[in-house]
């Protein structure tokens, strides 16, 4: 019986950024984008499905609440996909991976966890603050 292959995980023991990494978040990316899509497509059929001639008015108010909470996540859903577009850009450009403020690399734990990420932690957490303080004023 032919032992089976673990699956790919990136390393940062090997070069940054390499063929297979690019792979790897490509896959991530396309994986989450399509699994978006379809949940949209689920929405959209749900949304036309619906009738809104439930005879009760509480029916009918709770029905217009859940839709309009499917709409705004699906909008930021949307959005998200936006972001993941700009991540494949990113990659066939050769910038991925690469801080936009510092161009250092960012962590490939955070690139796991974020995939669409644009800003190392330490320019994140910076960015976050000063978000922070011109709020406050």
């Amino acid at each position: 019986m032919a032992k089976k292959k673990a699956p790919y995980t990136p390393s940062k023991d090997e070069e940054f950024m390499n063929e297979r990494q690019l792979d790897f978040f490509r896959q991530k990316l396309e994986d989450w984008k399509e699994e978006i899509l379809e949940g949209s497509k689920t929405t959209i059929h749900h949304l036309q499905q619906e009738s809104s001639s439930l005879p009760d008015v509480v029916d009918r108010a709770s029905a217009e609440s859940a839709k309009a909470l499917e709409l705004r996540t699906r909008d930021r859903q949307r959005k998200l996909i936006s972001k993941i577009d700009a991540a494949l850009r990113r990659i066939e450009e050769g910038t991925y991976g690469y801080c936009d403020e510092t161009g250092e690399p960012i962590s490939l734990r955070r690139l796991e966890a974020r995939p669409t990420a644009t800003l190392s932690l330490e320019a994140q957490e910076r960015h976050e603050r000063k978000e922070r303080t011109v709020r406050d004023d």
